[in-house]
């Protein structure tokens, strides 16, 4: 095993261990996560039943159990994508001069950072699969079968996709502290923006033209609506290699926007700090 490798799978298997000491912590968060599921719905049972019975009846597109299946299903994308603490921890670090290990020590920031949240990510998921499992299996008459192979396939990708876009916009945020050094605000702002942009809130092929197109060449719809589309059938296979596609650029423009943030960062940087 080369040096390198021999590092990324230290930083993975050390994460793996720090993750496991707060197991209990992971099993309650992932219990409350479920909580809003619930709120959504009955929140859009009520509205498909505001005009009569909401048996047969769509809306754009979306019948009741497609509104079910897409809830939970994006419940799934942001699981991957969201990124709790990374922005605010480089910053705290950028800060309080804790980033000054990465200068002395054969360890790339960047790397760090992406295999610690591989390791948060295999914990959790490890921790919630039998509360996921459950709660898709009382669902289960919401979605309409299972997908075809080249669909799920897709859908892992676009999983896949879900997590690396989410780490690179967090982490491209977190080096702004370079220059800012308060991130906070621009953290809120984030959040409120994604949870709209995404496709959380609301599906994305909703939003009328050319708002909604405008809204669909940015990278934020691979945080939540993306995976749930493509498992629901709203794209063709066409379409889905397309989508699929259009987010790999994503991935290396964020990439490399990363990258240059991180050099010309620490280029500026006066090491202050404990």
């Amino acid at each position: 095993m080369s040096p390198s490798l021999r590092i990324k799978w230290c930083i993975l298997r050390t994460s793996i261990e720090e993750r496991l000491v707060y197991r209990a912590d992971f099993a309650f968060a992932t219990l409350v996560r479920f909580l809003p599921i619930v709120t959504q719905v009955f929140l859009w049972s009520a509205i498909y039943q505001a005009t009569g019975p909401r048996d047969g009846k769509t809306i754009n597109g979306y019948t009741y159990g497609d509104m079910v299946a897409y809830s939970l299903l994006v419940m799934v994308g942001r699981a991957f994508s969201s990124m709790p603490g990374l922005t605010t921890g480089i910053a705290r670090d950028i800060r309080d001069g804790a980033i000054k290990k990465f200068l002395v020590q054969p360890i790339d920031l960047l790397d760090y950072l992406f295999w610690h949240r591989v390791a948060h990510k295999l914990v959790y998921y490890f921790v919630a699969f039998l509360p996921f499992g459950f709660v898709f299996w009382l669902c289960g008459d919401y979605f309409r079968g299972w997908p075809d192979a080249w669909v799920f396939a897709g859908a892992c990708v676009a999983l896949l996709l879900a997590f690396l876009i989410g780490f690179l916009i967090e982490s491209l945020m977190g080096l702004c502290a370079f220059w800012f050094l308060e991130v906070s605000s621009l953290v809120f702002v984030y959040m409120l923006l994604s949870y709209f942009l995404s496709g959380h809130m609301l599906p994305l092929d909703w939003l009328p033209a050319p708002y909604g197109d405008a809204i669909r060449w940015l990278p934020f719809k691979y945080l939540a609506f993306v995976p749930a589309a493509i498992l629901l059938d709203k794209y063709t296979h066409e379409q889905m290699a397309m989508e699929l596609a259009q987010g790999f650029v994503w991935v290396l423009v964020l990439l490399v926007f990363n990258r240059i943030a991180l050099s010309r960062g620490l280029r500026r940087y006066s090491a202050y700090g404990g």
